[in-house]
């Protein structure tokens, strides 16, 4: 799918790459290290959409004729006192350990957010899932981390990984927000750049 300025994808994950290509999408990737710190007085739900426009604005300077599309994904696990807690990525196989129990047998939140921007404009959005662990066993758990070591995913798990397979017995919403681009509505905002032939 050509658009009518370059794309630029600008994210190193390897799951967002595929979804833009099996979506037909033909981008470059371009990523410059961006500070992704964020105020703890800021609403969870907030974040995503903060993080991928701070991504973006990066781009902002040497902008020219091109996209850019941001992203960054987010897992929200509600606690018993109310407060809602991110899960970042894990350091190492214990703290991935623990956030997949914390996971075990709940429904959590993950939110992606997006930023398209052009030199004409900023689009900014999210796009929420909510997703629904079975009870997972030590073993596992266990097995998942030495096999996929999932600690370059927020929640330390991908949904299309072993734990999604056998672990999310249902997503309510988009399976590709939790994968971590919801391309139904990424396609919204870029549709009117699709050259038709």
């Amino acid at each position: 799918m050509k658009l009518s300025k370059p794309l630029v994808l600008a994210s190193n994950s390897p799951r967002r790459k595929e979804i833009m290509h099996n979506a037909g999408y033909e981008f470059t990737v371009k990523v410059i290290p961006t500070d992704e710190n964020f105020s703890a007085n800021m609403p969870v739900e907030e974040v995503p959409v903060f993080l991928a426009r701070t991504k973006a604005e990066c781009f902002r300077e040497n902008l020219q004729d091109e996209i850019i599309l941001c992203a960054d994904t987010v897992v929200i696990i509600d606690q018993e006192n109310k407060k809602s807690t991110i899960l970042n990525k894990p350091a190492n196989h214990a703290e991935a350990k623990e956030m997949l129990r914390m996971l075990s047998g709940r429904v959590h939140r993950v939110i992606t957010g997006v930023c398209v921007m052009t030199s004409d404009e900023t689009i900014g959005f999210a796009d929420t899932s909510y997703v629904h662990f079975k009870e997972l066993s030590d073993w596992e758990i266990d097995y998942y981390i030495e096999r996929c070591k999932p600690f370059d995913k927020a929640g330390a798990y991908g949904v299309q990984d072993f734990i999604g397979m056998i672990g999310i017995p249902k997503i309510e919403g988009s399976f590709y927000t939790v994968m971590g681009l919801p391309i139904h509505r990424v396609y919204e905002v870029l549709e009117k750049y699709v050259l038709r032939n």
